[in-house]
């Protein structure tokens, strides 16, 4: 099943923890190691993305592509917390004000492979894309 999120519009309101958050798995647990997070920005940020730099985030909706080696819901779990090191990219854009998850898709197919298929506007190049070798040039994309 190929993901598809709304292009335009915001997120259901929810309450802002993990148990809020709506899990859509496409494919069955046992080969879900990619998932994509659906992201509403609610009003302009400006993020510091460690090495990555200093970037303006607009108000929108946005979809981050990633994949865990193990542990799907543990890695999905940390994305969430409010208490962690900031390690990857999305670690620091999701810890900005206003910003919050509203959906969790699982996939079985490769990250880069589930990334492709969503329509998007680039917002920073290389975001979450350090180690890809598809050619993606960023893992986060803005929907609108």
């Amino acid at each position: 099943m190929s993901p598809s999120f709304p292009a335009t519009g915001r997120c259901r309101p929810s309450a802002p923890n993990a148990a809020a958050i709506h899990f859509v798995a496409t494919d069955p647990p046992a080969k879900a190691q990619t998932y994509q997070l659906l992201i509403e920005v609610a009003t302009p940020v400006r993020v510091s993305v460690g090495r990555l730099g200093t970037f303006d985030f607009p108000a929108g909706l946005y979809t981050y592509t990633g994949s865990a080696r193990r542990n799907l819901e543990a890695r999905v779990s940390r994305h969430l917390s409010t208490k962690k090191k900031m390690h990857w990219h999305i670690d620091y854009l999701l810890a900005a004000p206003g910003v919050r998850v509203c959906e969790v898709r699982r996939h079985g197919a490769a990250e880069c492979v589930v990334n492709q298929q969503i329509a998007g506007e680039i917002p920073v190049k290389g975001f979450g894309a350090s180690d890809c070798r598809a050619g993606c040039g960023s893992h986060l994309k803005r929907l609108g």
